[in-house]
């Protein structure tokens, strides 16, 4: 059986005993070509209208050897079934279709699955063993090839703007957090004072203005606060009467119930928001440990949009909570929106994310961040089978003397735990008693009075919240882009790319990611009404690949009509980026023109400014400067580069100027053949006569040592005789050489 990874191997093993092989892949062991590899420049591959494209799939880094080595270990054990056991979605699928191709000289072969690595869900999947889905295979071909498609053209138009890279989920996503920043920058501030207190542990607050008051307090939303008020004056008689009277009057109280709903069991989506929340987790983080879970077998798949869940999962849990808590602490269970009948946003047929053994609520032996989000995923579970909750709720009104205006409070009291009662240690702690005061018309509270009750504060509305990593997973799948094997990954790519930055939690845009959605995405979302990264667009994408998951429509069908709306859209962007000039070109056409004379520059620009030139304009007007031999100032990594290498040679900025007969390094032009390029070769040549660098040396001891020759004969190669004379350039050309040698030696074998 042959399994994506070593651990969830390892638990299978135990199940299956002796006359089983249990190995892992390692997940992905073919797929696009990437870096490297034949066909890998390549953004797609030709194909007739009623077929999907057949590209070179390649070997995944380290693959090859791996199966290489299961392939031996199975024929060498007379291996006659191979059952593949990859994950449970399309991913898995995938993963299955090309071990069932690199294994197809074994007679048998079947394909399993299983949502809980449990000794019973193994053996059923053993029993009930299939085909390959190609419906899901399919799904995922059609998904790597959009992405594929999508992330080279789009990423080379993007470079233009020396950006990394652009995808069609990613750059979505990234719009998302910009959006929120453009919000936030827009925010006005609007001060706002307000008062309140707390007697007999209820927080009161002091209602200042109705609706219809001349001074009502509105934010920019224009939503009613009662409790706000413009008017300091006023709010400063508030606090000073309660600081004097120290006391309140109690004018009305209305009773009331309050029930709390439980939650359905996890998806990843919920999962991921609910370990931030609760344990302050990153979605990488809980991804991780949620993954150690699912491959020891203690819950069941994790990757989910389902809040489904099996009738003996339910009954278990039910039976544990009738007798750890009663049966009214029973509910008759709780689902999300995936369940509801004809529900279009659910992906798969998994189940939610749930423990393998619902009766138990800590396993021995668990690493202590495997137990926590372990705690988790067993309350909710067990919540989502549970009553409600229920609070006895008081909203009182009262008065302070020599004070005509509301003051306003609401007591509450936890009178049935229902789902709650698993939930003690995530929770804070709850009221279970009344006020010890009376809560009757016209009985008199105390207000404790000290530095922070009453309390007036003084302060300004907040520019709305950014998103934290598991609030743009909420948002993704609001929006209906990405899946649950995705979200994760996304996250990462725009990190990595470094279009956005994790300050204390908050998703904060970076300049190079303003500029890719503001600058870039623009060609593309603003030609028609569709918009390639618009999250529309890229949730139609996602809705059309489940439909070929589902059977309902042709994989060659969808790949080609987004071919064709794809190509509509890059080509229309290339032209437009065409009639407008880059940054770049506007840059350029400014220090190409700014050692001009003003007549020159006249003459040149024609009463224009750069950024007035069409992009034609701009082309005729480069070609025909650089063509009259215009000079243009140094870029400003020569610059920093003619610096360092000064720097390093311990020479004034002045004495390097001279070399190339200027004054000033300010005046070094740019250019293959300018100023700047010829004192950047003669200083990298004077450098090289330098003393060998500190990591040069240790290298050099290093080959030595490995290669296991005295250090002398590695010396020698630079006919130098000690370390210590050893140049900048000696260094590199014996480590140069070995590296050749060695290059060379393994081509050989």
């Amino acid at each position: 059986m042959i399994l994506e990874s070593g651990a969830k191997a390892k638990t299978v093993k135990k199940y299956l005993g002796k006359g089983w092989i249990v190995q892992a892949c390692g997940g992905h062991v073919q797929d696009l070509p990437s870096k490297g590899s034949q066909g890998s420049s390549k953004s797609m591959w030709k194909a007739e209208r009623n077929v999907l494209p057949e590209p070179p799939w390649g070997w995944t880094t380290g693959a090859k050897k791996k199966i290489t080595d299961l392939l031996k270990k199975a024929k060498s054990s007379k291996v006659e079934e191979v059952y593949i056991a990859t994950d449970p979605d399309r991913e898995g699928e995938f993963i299955a279709w090309r071990l069932s191709i690199i294994f197809a000289d074994f007679p048998i072969q079947k394909r399993v699955t299983f949502n809980e690595i449990t000794e019973s869900s193994v053996q059923d999947a053993i029993d009930q063993a299939r085909e390959i889905d190609i419906a899901l295979v399919d799904s995922a071909k059609v998904r790597r090839f959009m992405d594929r498609l999508v992330g080279f053209e789009c990423s080379r138009f993007s470079r233009s703007w020396k950006l990394a890279s652009m995808g069609r989920v990613q750059t979505p996503t990234l719009g998302f957090i910009i959006e929120k920043e453009l919000l936030r920058d827009k925010h006005i501030p609007i001060i706002y004072n307000s008062v309140n207190f707390i007697s007999n542990e209820v927080n009161f607050k002091v209602r200042f203005h109705e609706k219809d008051d001349p001074e009502v307090w509105l934010d920019d939303a224009g939503k009613h606060f009662p409790d706000r008020t413009f008017n300091q004056d006023l709010a400063s008689k508030a606090i000073s009467l309660l600081k004097k009277n120290k006391e309140i009057e109690i004018k009305s109280i209305k009773e009331g119930k309050n029930k709390r709903s439980p939650k359905p069991p996890f998806t990843t989506d919920t999962m991921l928001q609910s370990a931030s929340s609760n344990l302050g987790w990153s979605v990488a983080r809980t991804s991780a440990v949620a993954g150690e879970l699912y491959n020891s077998g203690h819950v069941t798949y994790i990757r989910t949009d389902s809040t489904r869940t099996n009738d003996e999962a339910r009954n278990k849990i039910k039976l544990h909570i009738k007798e750890k808590f009663g049966e009214d602490h029973l509910g008759p269970g709780v689902l999300g929106p995936d369940a509801k009948k004809d529900s279009q946003n659910v992906q798969d047929a998994h189940e939610a994310i749930r423990p393998t053994r619902p009766e138990v609520e800590l396993i021995e032996g668990l690493k202590d961040e495997q137990q926590l989000l372990y705690g988790l995923i067993w309350a909710r579970f067990a919540g989502s089978q549970m009553s409600s909750s229920i609070r006895e709720t008081r909203s009182i009104q009262a008065k302070t003397q020599g004070f005509d205006k509301i003051i306003t409070g609401t007591a509450s009291w936890r009178i049935h735990a229902g789902w709650e009662a698993v939930y003690g240690a995530y929770h804070k702690t709850v009221k279970l008693e009344p006020p010890k005061s009376e809560l009757a018309q016209g009985a008199i509270w105390n207000i404790e009075c000290n530095e922070e009750n009453p309390l007036l504060v003084s302060d300004q509305t907040k520019p709305p919240r950014r998103y934290s990593e598991s609030s743009i997973v909420q948002e993704m799948k609001k929006q209906g882009i990405g899946r649950p094997s995705t979200y994760v990954s996304t996250i990462q790519t725009l990190s990595r790319r470094k279009y956005v930055e994790n300050s204390s939690g908050a998703l904060i845009p970076t300049d190079a990611g303003k500029t890719l959605w503001l600058e870039v995405v623009p060609f593309y979302n603003e030609q028609n009404d569709k918009g390639l990264f618009a999250a529309q667009f890229t949730a139609k994408m996602e809705a059309d690949l489940d439909t070929i998951e589902n059977s309902n429509q042709s994989a060659p069908k969808i790949w080609h009509e987004f071919v064709d709306v794809f190509k509509e859209m890059n080509e229309a962007a290339k032209i437009k980026k065409r009639s407008i000039p880059s940054k770049r070109q506007i840059e350029l056409l400014i220090n190409l023109t700014k050692n001009m004379s003003e007549k020159e520059r006249e003459e040149i620009l024609k009463g224009k400014e750069p950024e007035e030139f069409s992009g034609d304009e701009m082309r005729e007007t480069l070609d025909k400067v650089i063509a009259e031999g215009g000079d243009f100032p140094a870029s400003e990594k020569q610059i920093a580069l003619v610096i360092k290498l000064a720097d390093q040679l311990g020479h004034s900025l002045n004495d390097i100027a001279k070399i190339v007969n200027i004054e000033d390094i300010n005046t070094l032009t740019g250019g293959k053949d300018g100023t700047a390029s010829q004192l950047i070769d003669i200083l990298i040549k004077q450098s090289q006569a330098l003393p060998a660098s500190e990591a040069q040396i240790k290298l050099v001891n290093k080959l030595a040592v490995r290669e296991e020759v005295p250090l002398t004969d590695i010396l020698s190669i630079a006919n130098i005789v000690s370390i210590e004379e050893m140049t900048k350039q000696d260094a590199s050309l014996i480590i140069d050489t070995i590296m050749k040698k060695n290059k060379a030696s393994k081509k050989k074998k």
